[in-house]
């Protein structure tokens, strides 16, 4: 990702995949300094331990919004019970960067449960929309975030519309997991990604021939001007930050 995308580092969808009992997989305890770190999940678990002491497991529809900051060490890994029962997994996960004055904050990390994140629909009932960070349909996100981001899970039935608000002059994305839809009357299928040109607002379609609903992430925020220097876990501004957070980490001075 790039300029066009920014503040958004990194969209990975993970899965869906079927794991077999035994055959779950995650990732083991490794380091982020200078970003955030998203972690959205449809279907699975995923358990949640970091250096800061916080724990947690997330389930269908719960959100893990990790900022590193300064540094953090963190592992997420299946359940022992999702890992011997097996089962469906889908997710995202989504890095976030961070301006320049704000990447050696604290380390903080925020757990929120399916049942606390906002719901709303349009009045057709044909739009539904789960509100991780920003606003919609009048109604607010709970999660606070260190830049204003918007990141929306956008079902559309078949003749179903929304018209979103944003900020003009901010960067936008929308990815499309299931089905097809218009924006603006551009066409955007399933497992494509759409870039957002500058606008106050965006308005998303389904056709009222569609077979299927269709899915969105809609994802926005400010671009964040600024030299980005990269090294695996690690998002700084310059290579000597990107030593300095290696350094810190080979010594132990990640939290």
């Amino acid at each position: 990702m790039g300029s066009l995308t920014s503040p958004f580092l990194l969209l990975d969808e993970m899965g869906p995949i079927d794991w077999p009992p035994g055959g779950a997989i995650g990732a083991p305890a490794h380091p982020h300094r200078g970003f955030e770190t998203v972690t959205y999940l449809l279907e699975g678990k995923i358990g949640h331990g970091d250096s800061v002491g916080n724990t947690g497991e997330l389930g269908p529809g719960d959100v893990q919004w990790m900022t590193a900051g300064r540094g953090v060490i963190h592992s997420e890994l299946p359940p022992e019970d999702f890992l011997e029962s097996g089962g469906m997994m889908h997710g995202f996960q989504i890095w976030v960067n961070l301006p320049a004055a704000d990447k050696m904050m604290e380390p903080r990390y925020q757990d929120i449960p399916a049942s606390e994140i906002p719901h709303v629909k349009t009045d057709d009932g044909l739009v539904e929309a789960r509100i991780i960070a920003g606003n919609c349909l009048g109604e607010s996100a709970v999660i606070d975030t260190v830049i204003p981001i918007t990141f929306l899970h956008l079902t559309l039935k078949p003749g179903g519309s929304i018209t979103q608000q944003l900020e003009n002059g901010i960067n936008g994305m929308v990815y499309c997991f299931k089905g097809n839809l218009s924006i603006e009357g551009k066409p955007l299928h399933d497992g494509q990604l759409g870039i957002l040109t500058d606008g106050d607002s965006i308005r998303l379609s389904v056709a009222e021939e569609a077979e299927i609903e269709s899915e969105i992430l809609l994802l926005a925020g400010p671009e964040i001007d600024e030299p980005i220097a990269r090294y695996g876990p690690f998002v700084m501004n310059t290579e000597e930050e990107i030593h300095q957070a290696i350094s810190d980490f080979n010594n132990g001075i990640f939290a």
